[in-house]
């Protein structure tokens, strides 16, 4: 019976995607005729031509995957420095820098866009690369930190301290033996990052207005027209746009699952 279900229910989450796939394989017409049919009668792969000939969706792709790495690797990084102090030190008002980071969990965006716009612009980051990812990292970085922590204290400090008795410096023990063992939330945390930049939609419309710095996110919502839609195309690009996280994802998967677990036990 639960495998039943579990198989109900992953059809269900597999029909849009089907959906998305006939519709982008048929013709304008072919996609706007009734009765609707699940299956082209004459597929076609001009709509995926189309969109790297007509739009430059090269360029879009381009912006979404330096944009999305760079936030990942720069959560990832400054994450594990801010869990590492957090897990092994005790300092000042400690408590209340963690209850800060997780208070920003709680504030939705749409408060901060404002202040966020207007920070940018003055230091002449609006409309760039720059600074939408200085936004997604800013936003990342809390949860980074805490899911980072998290991971660091379900390793035994006595790791750390045998290290130093050997003679290694606090850096080289955060670097050569705690990092290595704690590569699954490191990985968790670097998937949580780049998916929730290369998915974003809000942000980049907020502080993104010209074409050739739009991520494929933001080109995809611009690619609906006022008057016309053209669906074939839509969904070829919403089909190509969701290939890079779900190839990164099935392929990190095994860590990502471990470091969510892991990274969820204290904290």
């Amino acid at each position: 019976m639960s495998y039943a279900l579990l198989g109900l229910t992953a059809l269900y989450a597999l029909l849009p995607l089907a959906w998305m796939l006939s519709t982008s394989l048929k013709s304008e017409a072919e996609a706007l005729a009734l009765p609707v049919r699940w299956i082209p009668q004459q597929p076609t792969v001009r709509a995926y031509v189309e969109m790297w000939t007509l739009k430059p969706f090269a360029t879009y792709f381009y912006n979404s995957t330096l944009v999305s790495g760079l936030t990942a690797l720069l959560s990832t990084a400054l994450g594990a420095l801010a869990g590492y102090g957090f897990s092994r030190f005790a300092f000042p008002l400690r408590a209340t820098l963690l209850g800060g980071f997780l208070a920003t969990q709680m504030i939705s965006s749409v408060l901060v866009i404002g202040p966020y716009f207007q920070i940018l612009a003055a230091l002449e980051l609006y409309n760039t690369l720059t600074g939408l990812v200085v936004a997604y990292v800013t936003i990342c970085l809390p949860f980074a930190a805490w899911m980072s922590k998290g991971y660091f204290d379900s390793i035994p400090r006595e790791l750390d301290e045998a290290g130093r008795v050997d003679g290694a410096s606090r850096l080289q023990v955060f670097l050569r033996i705690v990092m290595p063992i704690a590569l699954p939330g490191t990985v968790a945390t670097f998937l949580f990052a780049f998916l929730l930049a290369w998915q974003d939609l809000l942000w980049a419309s907020a502080l993104i207005s010209i074409d050739d710095k739009r991520t494929v996110t933001l080109a995809v919502a611009f690619s609906v027209g006022e008057f016309v839609i053209q669906w074939p195309m839509l969904t070829a690009a919403s089909l190509i746009a969701s290939v890079p996280t779900l190839v990164l994802y099935l392929a990190l998967q095994r860590f990502y699952v471990e470091g969510l677990a892991r990274g969820a036990v204290k904290g």
